[in-house]
């Protein structure tokens, strides 16, 4: 039993001293993994990306990802500083680029780092729906949700652990331990990895929210966006509880109920028309 104490232990310990702090919902969150360790490895694995892809640069579709990622980058800044979080993004390197491949996805690494594919354009249609896309991939980045993952998969590392170490002392054979062992992987996954995952999304999708309408984006596209991504998935997915976003229905529902907070929120930026 020592051992798992100190297993358990030294896990508390990490949860009470190694927190940051939100700025858009003032939570504490897991930050294990220093930032300073984090960007420099995005920033890294993020060139060695763009060596290894098809990046297009000088064409209309390349120009607007870049314009918009400056206009939600910028909308972030006046939003952090307005509310007490000057140099917050100083650390950040922002980068925006289209990379010819047809997947329809977009992504932002820890810092700034973003990556449109062009086989998402012919959903988002325009800037607008673009932005929305982007908003929530920044807004990603924007609240260290890399550094709380890498934390929360550290923590779930030290529970297995712990585990193996319990059933060890309680004398149970090898094969009811590696059972054992089993449940804990699937219970952690389901019941607080995958649903972390999905706060994390839903997360960023008000935050995008809030973010795109400062930059001057209507807000009211972003469920629209949605309902286009639903259809274009024929409306599969697996059950929600099993998967790390929430379902199309639930980002469509939270986006309608959201869109009208964004507006108010942009109005403090003197932000009172959209497009």
């Amino acid at each position: 039993m020592k051992t798992k104490n100190i297993v358990l232990i030294t896990s508390t310990v990490l949860l009470l001293f190694s927190c940051s702090q939100n700025p858009f919902t003032g939570k504490k969150t897991l930050a294990l993994v220093p930032n300073s360790q984090i960007l420099p490895m995005a920033f890294a694995q993020y060139d060695e990306f763009l060596t290894d892809n098809n990046v297009e640069t000088g064409t209309s579709e390349a120009n607007m990802v870049r314009s918009v990622g400056q206009k939600i980058a910028k909308a972030s800044e006046r939003w952090l500083n307005a509310n007490g979080y000057q140099g917050y993004l100083d650390d950040y390197r922002w980068e925006y680029n289209l990379v010819r491949d047809d997947q329809v996805n977009a992504w932002c690494m820890p810092g700034g780092k973003i990556v449109v594919y062009t086989g998402i354009l012919p959903i988002t249609q325009d800037e607008t729906g673009l932005a929305v896309v982007m908003g929530h991939e920044v807004a990603h980045a924007l609240a260290n949700h890399g550094q709380q993952r890498m934390s929360a998969g550290q923590l779930q590392q030290v529970g297995a652990v712990a585990t193996a170490v319990g059933s060890q002392a309680a004398g149970v054979d090898e094969q009811t331990g590696a059972l054992f062992n089993t449940l804990y992987g699937v219970g952690s996954q389901v019941g607080a990895m995958l649903p972390f995952s999905r706060s994390h999304e839903t997360e960023a999708d008000k935050i995008g929210l809030t973010i795109m309408a400062i930059a001057g984006y209507n807000p009211d596209e972003a469920a629209e966006l949605w309902q286009r991504m639903k259809a274009n998935s024929g409306g599969q997915g697996p059950p929600e509880i099993l998967s790390t976003h929430p379902s199309n229905d639930t980002r469509i529902n939270n986006l309608t109920q959201w869109a009208a907070g964004a507006k108010a929120e942009a109005r403090k930026f003197g932000v009172t028309s959209f497009k």
